[in-house]
């Protein structure tokens, strides 16, 4: 607004941003009119930063510069699944490189998505996305930027029920494939329903052969479980060369495996087995189990899920099961049903050895 002052000058006078600011521009009236006009046009294209001090200049970081201070700073001492966010922070580095993190916008960000899709599936690129929104959360927090732009892009949509089990003469063929060393890894993991990172971080200070289980001492949920062996596990095991510190170790460098991938990959393509990941190994596991008259509360400690419906995902019904379970039905018109034998009338709940996979 423009006033007149006690000494008949007249003055501008308005609030901004929440500061106050007042000029006297003289006896003229005309003036401060065209002069309150002036600033209006400057104001809304910032032109008045350095007089006025009304808008603070962006913070020109680096995307490449805060994203290894996220890692290091935020996701290695809080998450243990920094691991996951390290390989996220790759392919996000590579597309924002050389942007600073006021210079990232929503529409950069869906060109980041378009262009990952075409090499990725929905989920990785979502977890990639949900990387990139607590980054920018924490550049906000620590007032390295002024908004998170992640928070108006959209995730793709999942379907996140993937029914990949494999079936028994699937199961022989893919280790019949394997190399020496990814042989092992496959037999524990059909036998065990073991997560990758904790049959790779397995040392041998964790195998109880006297008591028959498997101490893992830091899984994804946080806590401790023991896993227990099967005799063919146990045997395998015993088998297999204790002097260094890793069950699994690189033949090469001796040191705790870190990648299968490219193993696993080759052993998939030699046994003709197409759209398996090492994960679905855990899901087998989990359905063989179920299939065998193991009851859920029994496989979810197993598999160290914090709930049942976690273990829901992990157990899909077959075909040749879904078949026989229909066909039990027409038992009943044509002789008596078999009695069926509960848990509680087992002597024991071990896991039946022929239900899963054997290792030779």
């Amino acid at each position: 607004m423009i006033r007149q002052n006690k000494s008949g000058k007249w003055e501008i006078d308005f609030t901004c941003n929440g500061k106050r600011i007042r000029r006297v521009i003289g006896y003229n009236k005309e003036e401060a009119k065209d002069a309150m006009a002036s600033l209006r046009r400057q104001i809304r294209s910032k032109a008045i930063n350095e007089e006025y001090g009304l808008f603070k200049p962006k913070k020109r970081v680096p995307f490449e510069y805060f994203a290894k201070e996220f890692l290091e700073i935020y996701s290695k001492q809080n998450k243990k699944s920094w691991k996951r966010d390290e390989f996220s922070l790759q392919n996000l580095i590579t597309f924002f490189r050389n942007r600073c993190l006021s210079d990232i916008t929503p529409d950069f960000i869906e060109k980041y998505k378009v262009k990952r899709r075409e090499k990725v599936s929905c989920s990785t690129v979502n977890r990639e996305l949900a990387c990139l929104k607590t980054l920018f959360s924490k550049a906000v927090e620590w007032e390295k930027t002024e908004s998170n732009p992640v928070k108006k892009v959209k995730m793709f949509k999942e379907n996140n029920i993937k029914e990949r089990v494999l079936n028994i003469e699937e199961m022989q063929k893919l280790v019949d494939a394997a190399t020496p060393h990814l042989k092992p890894i496959l037999g524990v993991a059909l036998n065990t329903g073991m997560r990758r990172n904790e049959m790779l971080g397995l040392k041998w200070k964790n195998i109880n052969f006297a008591r028959g289980y498997i101490f893992i001492e830091d899984s994804k949920s946080g806590k401790s479980r023991k896993v227990p062996m099967n005799s063919v596990v146990s045997d395998m095991l015993r088998s297999m060369d204790k002097t260094k510190k890793f069950v699994f170790s690189n033949p090469r460098t001796k040191n705790r495996l870190k990648n299968i991938s490219t193993s696993f990959k080759s052993a998939c393509e030699k046994a003709g087995i197409k759209d398996l990941r090492l994960h679905d190994l855990r899901h087998t596991a989990a359905t063989r189990m179920i299939e065998a008259g193991i009851d859920l509360v029994t496989v979810s400690k197993i598999l160290g899920h914090s709930s049942i419906q976690m273990t829901m995902r992990y157990a899909h019904p077959t075909p040749e099961n879904m078949q026989r379970a229909v066909e039990s039905l027409a038992e009943a018109f044509d002789k008596p049903v078999n009695k069926v034998v509960t848990l509680s009338e087992q002597t024991n709940i071990n896991i039946p050895v022929n239900h899963l996979f054997l290792y030779n």
